[in-house]
Formats: structure tokens, sequence, C-alpha cells
């Protein structure tokens, strides 16, 4: 069976360069950007309750690298400079066997424009044009761990390279 996934909404954002990209939500805190509703998922009543929540995870498929260069077993983090190789499945990178990806932004309201029904959020780390599969309610219950251990990232935690201090906060 091939499953098959319909955007519900394509996000506009400032991002309009793969290149300019930060590599994490977050980074860019000021970012504002908008998840424009594709019908027929363009209706308040699908964000009943929403407005309680302050951050929100957008589903999205990598539109713009991983259809052309498909799935790596390997990629090279940026945070170890490029020089060492990590599994795919251990990284965020986007080549990615199903060109998925996860992003936690902050939630800023819902509101109805030319455009029609969009969704504001802040801090995305999106190129302009992404197609969101889902959102889903960021709920620190479930999703802010406190036990938690992050492989290779914790050896390189506070070991900054060039290109994270480009977007720090």
């Amino acid at each position: 069976m091939e499953p098959r996934f319909a955007p519900i909404g394509i996000l506009r954002s400032p991002f309009t360069d793969r290149f300019g990209i930060p590599r994490q939500p977050g980074l860019v805190t000021a970012a504002e950007s908008r998840l424009v509703m594709l019908p027929p998922f363009d209706r308040e009543e699908a964000f009943k309750g929403i407005d309680g929540f302050s951050h929100v995870w957008l589903i999205f498929l990598f539109h713009d690298d991983c259809p052309q260069a498909g799935w790596r077993p390997t990629v090279r983090p940026p945070r170890l400079g490029g020089r060492e190789r990590m599994g795919v499945f251990a990284s965020r990178a986007p080549y990615r066997p199903n060109c998925i990806g996860l992003s936690a932004v902050e939630h800023q309201g819902l509101e109805r424009g030319p455009e029609g029904l969009f969704l504001r959020v802040r801090g995305a780390d999106l190129l302009d044009g992404t197609p969101v599969l889902d959102i889903k309610p960021y709920v620190r219950d479930f999703d802010d761990q406190t036990e938690i251990r992050c492989g290779w990232l914790d050896d390189v935690k506070g070991k900054q390279t060039a290109a994270d201090n480009r977007f720090e906060k």
C-alpha cells in the first residue's frame, strides 16, 4: 500500500531561498509566517480550542531538496562542521526516506484575509511555499520531556560553529 497525503495548507514564509533558512525552529523567533489553509481544511471549526495553545507542531513535506536528491543513509550535520557523517535517522536532515519534517512553532492566532483562512506562526524554519500535512498542539506534559539524552549533539553542545552563530536569537 502506498500512503497518500494531501497538504492541508501552504506556509508563506520570509525564507525564499533554502540556503537562508534557519536549521531549526525557534532560531529566528521574530520570523513570522502564515499557514494558508487549503479547502476543505479552511474552516474555523477545525481550529476550535487551538487559541489556548502557545505552540503547535507543523508536519510538513520537504518539497525543495528531498524529491530531487532522494534519501541518503548518512548525512553531514552542520553541527559537526560538515566533516563527520551520521545516520539520517540520527539527524534532522531533509534527505529522508519520506521527505517529512516536524517543526514546533509559536502559535500567533487564526485570521481570515484575502488569501483565505490562515494561521499566523512565529519561529518557523520552513521555505516559502512548504506544503503542510498537519497541525498538532504542542502539549507540555507529553512533548516537553526532562530526562532527555541527545546522542552526538550532547558531545557538541556549547561548541557552536560559524553557521550556528548566523541564527542566534
